[in-house]
């Protein structure tokens, strides 16, 4: 590949569905920053506008009805985008306990615009017409390396949600001859995480100076820092993924949750012994795999994300310090 392979967003029409969340907002800053002309789909354009503006976006901010079926199809129909990109989800919160919504958001929304980018195709465009942020939770209990030739064995309703959806799409996606494409992601840090997750209580602990607990922390991860994340997301769809088109997003290096939070310690210059491992016990939904599989994802894009742990705990100090009041 040539060049910029980023290249091809700049004044394209490019479609961010759920925009305002955690890795959204990434990727509508990732897209500005390339030219694209971008239109973002959210739930509350009222609150989304302030995040997205701190996050650097411009674009054009729309509310939809994410949960009434059909409203999101709608939406791309009318603007009739060259891409794509599904950043909407529902479960990853502890809060986030209604099935009824996750099977909406994670199952049937995916095959809806896979439907709808299908009918409204610019045959013009050389990348993807639609990317999906799928999830790590699909594997489930699998166990070994994780490659995506893989059958999923998910054991949560985000996961089994997660995966009908991914399947559904590409299915969809097949018999509509549409570009399809899903990117797993893993453990995703950084700026604009929900309190409550694993870097914004380690954040804490280092203003406050009081002791976290923990679990004993020996569950290994796959950690990704948010901004190759969503780097990763434009490159895959400025890319020709061959079929069963899902590619793992992630490093391909495995590190404990101890060995994260003993990072930070580090960064964020708090003593080690406020980390209070063992405290916790060990949530049953914890997947234990070995290293995951980034051979495809380097096959598409010829790219991969090498930023360290350090590095990206240290990048969102730094951000979180300038951007946000």
């Amino acid at each position: 590949m040539s060049g910029d392979p980023l290249a091809i967003y700049r004044g394209a029409r490019v479609a961010l569905v759920g925009a305002a969340g955690f890795i959204g907002r990434w990727v509508a800053r990732a897209l500005s920053e390339r030219g694209a002309e971008l239109t973002l789909f959210v739930r509350d354009a009222g609150s989304a506008g302030p995040i997205l503006a701190r996050w650097g976006v411009r674009g054009d901010v729309r509310a939809v009805e994410l949960e009434a079926e059909g409203a999101a199809a709608d939406a791309i129909a009318e603007l009739r985008p060259a891409v794509v990109f599904n950043l909407a989800g529902y479960g990853v919160d502890r809060g986030e306990r209604d099935e009824r919504l996750a099977w909406r958001l994670n199952a049937s929304l995916p095959h809806e615009l896979a439907l709808a980018v299908a009918a409204s195709r610019d045959e013009r465009w050389p990348g993807q017409d639609l990317v999906h942020a799928g999830s790590a939770l699909e594997y489930g209990t699998l166990g070994g390396s994780l490659d995506e030739l893989s059958s999923g064995r998910p054991t949560t309703p985000y996961g089994e949600s997660k995966l009908a959806g991914t399947l559904g799409m590409l299915l969809a996606a097949r018999d509509r001859d549409a570009r399809a494409v899903c990117a797993r992601l893993f453990t995703v840090y950084g700026p604009g995480e929900h309190e409550g997750r694993l870097l914004p209580s380690l954040l804490a602990t280092a203003r406050r100076l009081e002791p976290l607990p923990l679990t004993e922390g020996e569950q290994q991860r796959d950690f990704t820092y948010v901004e190759e994340v969503a780097e990763g997301l434009l490159r895959i769809g400025a890319s020709d993924v061959p079929p069963p088109r899902i590619v793992n997003l992630a490093t391909g290096r495995l590190a404990s949750v101890r060995e994260f939070a003993l990072a930070a310690a580090r960064v964020l210059g708090f003593p080690e012994e406020l980390l209070r491992f063992g405290e916790l016990p060990a949530r049953p939904e914890e997947m234990h795999h070995g290293a995951v599989t980034t051979l495809r994802l380097q096959g598409c894009t010829g790219w991969k994300p090498d930023l360290t742990i350090e590095e990206g705990i240290r990048r969102t100090r730094e951000f979180l310090a300038c951007a946000l009041p």
